[in-house]
């Protein structure tokens, strides 16, 4: 079975992670840290940051937590009560609605425009009642792929300012943009206020291909890092020791050339994969503009099936791709919608080929059918 579904990228981590963790070994690193994270690696997230948006970061604004979802939640219940209400755009992840569920905060599915799933400005302005307190999104998107640009970052913005909501912006996969622009756009960098509001949550573990050592951060006015980092102490206290020693000692030697690495094998794996899926009919592509996800939009051909067959969802498609084409793949109502499906081309370059094309021939027999 070739397997398409997975967040990860089948990729050897940088060697500079390895020497971290074993000089910190070495060095009798086996106790408590503090809750925020290592200072040495606060200021170089900072820093980090700063080179990236062009916008001064302090230590005291930065948090070093085991999992951007784990950031997440850490920061929905600094900033946010039970009963509140938060928008969330549509296809997501479906952590989002459940971290939010946990906090006992009721989540706004607002559903994103196709065919390029940016999100929908007067859709979730309509979506906004006296109980908004939050909106939350993710770009580059898992699982569309779609990068939102500079004029609607601004939009949102903008919204947020006027009903002085907050802004959850999970920039996890910020390292992988295909489109051409010469960087990510955070939200913090549309409009000087916009930071006041905004907790950026980004990651380590895609870009360096390490997920396994479960390390990202909060990026946040300070009082609300103050009180993420309160709320970890009495749960999980602090990350891993060592595996912040290894990111902190890549940050120091790294010259980039690893990270660049990654890049062009995934905007390699986009290119091919776009051109292998191109073939599809009756099936709408989504430009895979950032992250590593293809999203088919099977809405078309799903609608054609269902009305003599038992295809009735893209759940069907999964399972009949499975079972015929031998691949897997993650159906949308995973992410809330049913006519989707996210393909991963993180995936080696051999078994992603081969897959991909088992996916094209067994849609295309199936339409014809």
């Amino acid at each position: 079975m070739i397997d398409l579904t997975s967040d990860d990228l089948v990729i050897a981590p940088p060697s500079s992670l390895r020497e971290g963790a074993i000089a910190a070994l070495d060095a009798g690193t086996n106790h408590r840290i503090d809750f925020g994270g290592l200072a040495p690696l606060r200021k170089a997230v900072a820093d980090k940051l700063a080179n990236e948006t062009d916008i001064s970061w302090d230590p005291a604004d930065i948090v070093i937590t085991a999992s951007a979802d784990e950031a997440i939640i850490r920061t929905v219940l600094a900033i946010l009560d039970p009963g509140d209400e938060a928008i969330i755009i549509r296809p997501c992840r479906p952590t989002f609605p459940i971290l939010l569920l946990l906090a006992g905060v009721t989540p706004v599915l607002v559903d994103a425009r196709r065919p390029r799933y940016l999100p929908d400005i007067s859709a979730i302005r309509a979506a906004v009642t006296p109980k908004t307190k939050a909106i939350v999104i993710n770009s580059p998107n898992d699982p569309t792929g779609a990068v939102y640009d500079r004029a609607t970052l601004q939009k949102i913005g903008e919204l947020a300012m006027r009903f002085q909501l907050w802004i959850i912006s999970d920039e996890r996969y910020s390292r992988f943009i295909f489109t051409g622009a010469s960087h990510h756009q955070s939200i913090v960098m549309t409009h000087p206020d916009v930071r006041s509001l905004t907790i950026v949550v980004k990651a380590f573990s895609n870009e360096l291909a390490a997920t396994g050592w479960r390390l990202s951060y909060i990026a946040a006015p300070a009082e609300v890092a103050f009180a993420a980092k309160r709320l970890q102490s009495h749960t999980t206290t602090n990350p891993s020791a060592i595996a912040q020693h290894a990111i902190l000692h890549h940050l120091q030697v790294s010259d980039g050339s690893f990270e660049r690495e990654v890049h062009q094998r995934l905007a390699y794996a986009r290119n091919v994969g776009l051109h292998i899926l191109s073939d599809l009919r009756d099936v709408a592509i989504s430009r895979a503009d950032g992250s590593f996800f293809f999203y088919l939009d099977l809405s078309r051909l799903v609608s054609v099936l269902a009305a003599e067959g038992p295809i009735q969802s893209s759940d069907d498609i999964v399972r009949l791709l499975l079972d015929e084409a031998n691949v897997k793949c993650v159906p949308g109502s995973v992410f809330g919608d049913v006519n989707g499906l996210r393909i991963s081309f993180g995936a080696p370059p051999d078994l992603l080929e081969v897959g991909l094309r088992s996916i094209v021939k067994t849609l295309n027999r199936l339409r014809r059918s």
